[in-house]
Formats: C-alpha cells, structure tokens, sequence
C-alpha cells in the first residue's frame, strides 16, 4: 500500500484516482463507464465519485461525454493524457507485484483447503 501510495503522489494523483483511472480503462468491453458503474466498483456512493471524476477532469485526465443512446447518462473517458498515466501506473504496479512473489507464496486451492 505504501509502495502505490507513493508512486501514485509522484504522478500527483491520489491512489483513489488511479483507482478511478484504472476503473475506466478496464471497464468490460468498452472505453468508458457512467458514474454509477464507476461507484459500483469503488464501491462508493453516486456523488463521491462525482466529485472524483471532477478532480480527475480538472488534471485533464478525463472528460465527459454525453450518451448518444440515452441522453441522461454521462460517459466516462480517459483523456490521452489519462490513458498514458493508467498504463504507466499498471505497469509499474505489476512490476513490483512481480518483484515481491518471490516474498510471498500464494498457496494452491489444494493447499489452501488442506490448512483448515
């Protein structure tokens, strides 16, 4: 935790940012999310992220896009700016993810079930 909280600071985004980011990028089969998807998995309520995509378009991060086919939903997306970020934050998390596997072991479901 301390590790993505201080990469996300040299970046100046909060780790809830990224988060948000990260939501965008990896939503399902398409390049953006509406904010109650968002909220889902943030687990957070409607204006909270609200609030956060705010702060995340006023760094240009991302922007807002009226649906084209239903007029009272507001799409979610990563500017090009925000879409550079997201990759370079993944890929330095995973990074250290994979420096640390050798640290811990996850044991198998076989293993798991037989240490209860």
């Amino acid at each position: 935790m301390r590790f993505s909280e201080g990469l996300t600071k040299k970046y100046g985004v909060t780790n809830l940012q990224y988060l948000l980011l990260l939501h965008v990028k990896a939503y399902e089969s398409r390049e953006w999310a509406t904010i109650t998807e968002l909220a889902e998995k943030l687990q957070s309520h409607h204006h909270g992220v609200v609030a956060l995509v705010s702060r995340c378009e006023k760094l240009g991060l991302i922007y807002r896009k009226r649906s084209a086919l239903d007029k009272r939903e507001v799409e979610i997306h990563l500017t090009p700016e925000g879409d550079r970020l997201v990759n370079i934050l993944a890929d330095q998390h995973r990074n250290e993810l994979l420096d640390l596997q050798d640290v811990f072991k996850v044991p198998s479901m076989h293993e798991f079930k037989h240490t209860l």
